[in-house]
């Protein structure tokens, strides 16, 4: 009997998900769910045919540099690949894959759900009533910002940009986006979206930015303070991609100011800690701060899992794994 390839996952996955791992695989599961610390992550490489980490991992050169012989496969968790080496990986020979797609529809969702709780003020309204401070109605209390006839600009017009971009069309935005590249014609005029080969020009003319491009060296601190201030004092920022995309502290800065008006974050630099002037921020109504709930749904996680198996599969049965990621896209 061929021996089946042993798989370390490094968190806790939806049960159907484990469950068929465990049917087709040699699999060690992370029953606490707590993240591995540096020392069980060293050990998991050490042992793994296959590293099943999430974004929560760092998969770093050093770390790669102690992996075992058989560690010939990563097959990330996740849409992004930001937490791995992946040029070290194939360096070492080592395939790396991700589960894009999946996770389009309910980053969309939730980017769209940030423009309504920031331009509206949903949470700070959600909180008058549990806290007992609302006295009645009144014609100028809680006033937010009308998004239909505005504009939004979209940083990195990929599959989820453009499903925000419908969703945004659906509520009377405008549809603007910067990207490496222009997007079909086809997607572009069904969007009737414009296109800003400078990312400079379209933030200072933009009511809402959305970030929605990967994190990759280049996209570092793509909105830097020189950039962030090219924005309008009355325009709100939405951040559902990667944290360092951002310069959280000059964004910070900038809306304390009230250089700008507010912001909605998904995602922070140094998750899980959140800079407490940003949570300040959030107390007083100028941001809308989420714990990485984007893609948190519990069909996106399966299809993420079933992505996982896919991968896995193909590789062990010597096939090119459907999402195999390479350096050269990155």
């Amino acid at each position: 009997m061929k021996k089946r390839p042993v798989v370390v996952v490094t968190r806790r996955l939806p049960d159907v998900v484990e469950t068929r791992l465990r049917e087709l695989f040699d699999t060690r599961l992370n029953l606490e769910d707590k993240p591995l610390s540096r020392e069980e992550l060293t050990e998991a490489v050490r042992v793994a045919d296959v590293l099943v980490p999430t974004i929560t991992d760092e998969i770093d050169a050093a770390l790669l540099e102690q992996a075992g012989p058989g560690l010939k496969l990563i097959a990330n968790f996740g849409n992004g690949v930001d937490n791995i080496d992946v040029q070290a990986a194939v360096a070492r020979g080592i395939t790396v894959t991700n589960t894009p797609g999946v996770l389009t529809e309910d980053t969309a969702d939730m980017t769209m759900a940030l423009i309504m709780a920031v331009a509206r003020r949903i949470t700070e309204g959600a909180r008058v009533i549990p806290d007992g401070e609302w006295s009645g109605w009144s014609p100028t209390w809680m006033l937010g910002r009308r998004i239909t006839g505005k504009r939004l600009g979209i940083v990195g017009m990929g599959r989820i940009g453009q499903a925000l971009a419908r969703r945004a069309r659906a509520f009377g935005l405008s549809i603007h986006y910067h990207n490496r590249r222009h997007v079909a014609p086809k997607i572009e005029a069904e969007l009737e979206a414009t296109y800003w080969e400078s990312l400079d020009q379209m933030l200072a003319r933009m009511d809402i930015v959305s970030v929605n491009c990967p994190h990759t060296p280049a996209t570092y601190h793509l909105l830097s303070a020189r950039r962030l201030k090219l924005m309008k004092p009355d325009a709100i920022l939405v951040n559902t991609a990667r944290g360092e995309i951002i310069d959280e502290g000059a964004l910070t800065k900038l809306i304390e100011s009230g250089a700008i008006a507010g912001a909605g974050l998904d995602v922070f630099e140094e998750e899980p800690a959140v800079n407490p002037r940003l949570v300040r921020l959030a107390k007083q109504g100028k941001v809308v701060l989420l714990p990485h709930m984007g893609s948190a749904t519990r069909e996106g996680r399966v299809a993420m899992g079933e992505k996982v198996i896919v991968n896995i599969k193909a590789f062990i049965d010597g096939h090119k794994p459907p999402d195999r990621v390479l350096p050269s896209m990155l």
